[in-house]
């Protein structure tokens, strides 16, 4: 939710927000009469409760002689205060319904526009060259006896997947080198739960225009299995006020994420680039709306170190405002080099969601005394204000699929990176099943 005073008092800025991002600008001006409407029929009736009020008083004290008249006022009092709160609960409604369709507003510079219209910021690392046919992950990870898809599909459908042998190790290895990544950089680790209340998945965003992506458990639960743990981490101090006094509060979420991919059909099918079932190391901050911006560059470095340090070429891109979901303001996407595909590919995303996240929730922290205006806002006294989050993601499955595909060799091994080795026993090349060859130290063959 957008700040409503952002909305009273800045609507251009709010509707160029909205243009922006390919909405109609039509929708800022309906979300302003509807909170007009929705204030001016609360103030009636909390006029006319108030009225209520003083009106029973007075039949109290009023003589016996007048009060069965009295007594006739104030049910026809009564029955109009109800009208006045039916009409206040509908306008409520409708404003909450307008105001639903206003997204976060972008920050200045972000590009216009929709998934293509995209900037791209830089390129880190050389693309790597072959003097032989790269070969695509897929048909890597059979041979190195690391993915099933075939009995993924058989146990759960299309989409499914096993990470076996050497394939199980080296997720558990990314995560963990991941994990290290955070401790270091001072985030607290957590192991969250996958399902949720429909109140905190809507709170996070997820319950817009993207909801059919998202797994619903109807019937006796009402619960959702989360696309990432940012939706947890979010909640994780719903209607909270945080201590923010000593810097961000920086977590790290590991869980299993489900997605539906809907309307995907058709699309990067084949391996484990889309799926429905993935792991993924989460980072979620909690900080100052005024230190969010450099929150997220940090989020963004730390994402690089770890492409870098996997010896994986990539670019940084500037997301498009249409392309950006409700919740985030910006977002960075950091796309790695997929050889067979002869392209870039999405491996993380980081944003920034400003306050927008921390409205829906109600989390605040109170601002530390300012100087220059003396106001008061010690620990346990002040006036609060809504947080800014921002998330990013620090490894998943899916860069299995550059990693493989990188560091591949002609014989179908594979060249584990020098950050990893240390994860893997020391293991410093995978080698197809049924290798022959005489072993050497530090290699290792996929499971059949």
């Amino acid at each position: 939710m957008i700040d409503l005073a952002l909305l009273r008092d800045e609507p251009e800025l709010v509707r160029h927000s909205q243009i922006a991002r390919g909405n109609a600008p039509e929708t800022v001006d309906e979300a302003i009469e509807a909170d007009r409407s929705r204030r001016a029929a609360l103030t009636r009736f909390e006029e006319l409760r108030a009225e209520q009020n003083a009106f029973g008083k007075s039949v109290a004290k009023a003589p016996k002689d007048e009060k069965a008249a009295l007594v006739a006022q104030a049910k026809e009092l009564s029955e109009r205060v109800k009208q006045a709160q039916h009409e206040a609960n509908e306008a409520a409604e409708a404003a909450a319904s307008a105001l639903a369709r206003i997204e976060n507003v972008i920050i200045d510079g972000v590009p216009a526009g929709g998934e293509e219209d995209f900037v791209e910021l830089r390129r880190v690392g050389e693309v790597p060259a072959f003097g032989f046919e790269p070969r695509d992950h897929l048909e890597l990870g059979e041979m190195l006896g690391a993915i099933d898809m075939e009995r993924g599909a058989k146990v759960s459908g299309a989409r499914f997947y096993f990470l076996k042998g050497i394939g199980a190790r080296l997720e558990i290895a990314l995560m963990n080198l991941a994990l290290d990544k955070a401790l270091q950089n001072g985030f607290v680790p957590l192991i969250t739960p996958t399902l949720v209340r429909p109140e905190i998945m809507q709170g996070t965003g997820f319950l817009g225009e993207h909801a059919d992506e998202v797994y619903h458990l109807d019937k006796d639960d009402d619960l959702y299995l989360v696309g990432t743990s940012e939706v947890p981490l979010a909640g994780y101090h719903k209607d909270e006020i945080v201590d923010l006094a000593d810097g961000p509060l920086r977590y790290a979420g590991w869980s299993t994420c489900y997605r539906r991919e809907a309307g995907s059909y058709g699309k990067d099918t084949r391996g484990i680039i889309r799926v429905h079932q993935f792991n993924k190391l989460e980072m979620f901050v909690y900080t100052t709306p005024e230190d969010a911006e450099a929150e997220h560059e940090r989020l963004v470095a730390l994402q690089e170190e770890m492409l870098t340090a996997l010896g994986l070429a990539y670019r940084v891109i500037d997301v498009a405002a249409g392309d950006l979901g409700s919740s985030a303001a910006r977002k960075f996407d950091i796309e790695a080099w997929v050889p067979t595909q002869n392209a870039f590919r999405e491996l993380t995303s980081t944003s920034n969601c400003t306050t927008f996240q921390a409205r829906r929730l109600d989390i605040r922290h109170r601002p530390e005394s300012d100087a220059s205006t003396g106001s008061a806002t010690q620990p346990g006294g002040g006036k609060t204000q809504h947080v800014a989050t921002l998330n990013g993601t620090l490894a998943t499955t899916r860069w299995i699929v550059a990693l493989l595909e990188t560091h591949q060799q002609e014989d179908g091994s594979v060249i584990v990176p020098d950050v990893l080795r240390p994860y893997l026993g020391g293991l410093e090349v995978i080698r197809p099943v049924g290798w022959t060859a005489e072993p050497v130290a530090g290699d290792e063959q996929g499971t059949a």
